[in-house]
């Protein structure tokens, strides 16, 4: 689909078609939303990317760490999890394919800094470079190598991938299908050669012992596997900016992020406001079909992609190490999960999970620096400097180097993750996904028109959110403070 170019505005009704607030952003401009292809397996993408960089070390380390403690009777949190974040995802989806805009845009129609809150903690979260690390430390398993050195070059091959490619989010999208690919190939392998019956016959327990909490891992890492589940924090945001970059509803109208040195920018529009429809007739028709998509494309390689994935690593735990002592909850449970692979299976299928792992974390790493670069640049353009004449496009370069600038520093520094940033990491993705559950229960009901708006069960789910976000927040700080301070 091309963007931005390829249709003039329609003259405003007496009446704006949308109730949204021009108090703090200009009014969107009134258009026709444009009809869904006719193929719309041609569209496929944005739920791939989501499930992509989500599928981590929650997936590979702390769900299999789960499995190999305590069985497979917490199953059932990955699923409520991502389910969860389904309908929070869709809420996202939702305000963009209606407006063009993404939803921190839309949030700060209401309160002009609330994207910048947001991106702050997504800095927060994101600054350590954690996952490059483990990827590299995953890579120091198979090849040797100082681990440190090796992170350092896969933080600069991933400011090249982002800022090299013409169309960023295309590279994204042509990596992270090859991830899933690759994860899914592993697994097959895995279902026939290491996953054992006795692991089968214990899956029951998932569905069986819904509601128990295996307590004796502690209640705050148990919610956190159950909320982070596939994605969280400032990832489920960034939809926002991935399904108006693949053209999604009136996505369609906005420039896409490109390469200012190998891709073509397009004209950015000079408000930086986005695009709305009057709600009737064949634009009601065309809503339909767009909404119906992007529910399915989000179901099935978002959701079921990542339910799939978390419950066939959990199985592969609980086949090698399920009873063992003294693992560890982190990069290091990989190493004992691999060397029982190669005692079980043979060396090459050990080697062959960690490299799958590295190049997983890698994939991982790269969408993070993605998302929290364009969330940034979203939020900068959009509010800060609308009207500047430095492009969306632009802004995102300098903010991708920005962020693997300092990852390099701290790595070449030799430095410790900090404490704070530690208690930080481990409070801001609940605390962000409970602010922004509410913030979109408010703004998919005031600022869309009757026939778009949230309500019913989704706003419900929305309710159920807040509620879950609010208790993950405060019992994770808790923890966080029991244990350090």
């Amino acid at each position: 689909m091309t963007h931005a170019d390829d249709d003039v505005g329609t003259p405003a009704p007496a009446e704006a078609p949308f109730p949204m607030s021009g108090r703090h952003l200009p009014l969107p401009e009134v258009r026709t939303l444009p009809a869904p292809p006719r193929e719309l397996w041609r569209i496929i993408g944005p739920g791939v990317v989501a499930a992509g960089v989500g599928l981590s070390s929650g997936e590979f380390i702390l769900w299999p760490y789960i499995a190999s403690q305590a069985g497979l009777v917490f199953l059932w949190g990955a699923v409520v999890g991502v389910i969860t974040q389904w309908f929070i995802n869709m809420e996202i989806e939702r305000y963009t394919l209606a407006t063009g805009e993404t939803a921190i845009t839309g949030f700060n129609r209401y309160w002009p800094h609330w994207g910048a809150v947001l991106v702050g903690l997504t800095y927060a979260a994101n600054l350590w470079p954690g996952w490059a690390t483990s990827s590299a430390t995953m890579l120091s398993y198979v090849f040797g190598g100082d681990p440190t050195v090796i992170a350092v070059g896969l933080l600069l091959l991933i400011g090249a991938i982002l800022t090299l490619a013409p169309v960023v989010y295309t590279a994204l999208e042509r990596l992270l299908f090859v991830k899933v690919a690759l994860i899914g190939g592993f697994f097959v392998l895995a279902v026939f050669l290491a996953i054992k019956a006795s692991s089968w016959k214990e899956l029951p327990d998932a569905a069986t012992h819904v509601g128990q909490f295996p307590t004796e891992l502690g209640v705050a890492v148990l919610m956190g596997a159950l909320a982070y589940a596939g994605a969280g924090g400032g990832q489920n945001l960034c939809q926002s900016n991935w399904i108006r970059d693949k053209g999604f509803g009136m996505g369609h109208y906005v420039p896409r992020l490109v390469s200012p040195v190998t891709g073509k920018e397009d004209a950015a529009p000079g408000s930086n406001a986005g695009y709305v429809f009057v709600p009737e007739g064949e634009n009601l028709v065309r809503w339909k079909r767009w909404w119906r998509f992007a529910n399915v494309e989000q179901a099935v390689t978002f959701g079921l992609t990542t339910v799939v994935t978390i419950v066939l690593a959990s199985l592969l735990a609980h086949s090698t190490l399920f009873g063992m002592p003294g693992l560890s909850n982190s990069v290091g449970f990989v190493q004992e999960e691999g060397e029982a692979l190669q005692s079980q299976v043979g060396d090459w299928f050990g080697v062959l999970f960690w490299l799958i792992g590295a190049f997983a974390l890698f994939s991982a790493a790269t969408g993070i620096v993605d998302y929290t670069s364009r969330l940034a640049a979203d939020m900068l353009r959009s509010t800060y400097l609308r009207g500047s004449r430095h492009s969306e496009s632009r802004l995102y370069f300098w903010l991708v180097w920005g962020l693997v600038a300092a990852g390099v520093a701290v790595l070449a520094l030799g430095l410790d993750q900090p404490l704070v940033l530690l208690v930080v990491s481990a409070c801001v993705a609940g605390l962000m996904m409970f602010v922004y559950s509410g913030l979109l229960l408010h703004m998919n009901r005031k600022a869309l028109p009757a026939p778009l708006k949230v309500r019913g069960f989704r706003a419900a789910v929305l309710v159920w959110s807040i509620g879950l976000f609010g208790v993950l927040s405060v019992l994770t700080v808790r923890q966080q403070i029991d244990l350090h301070f």
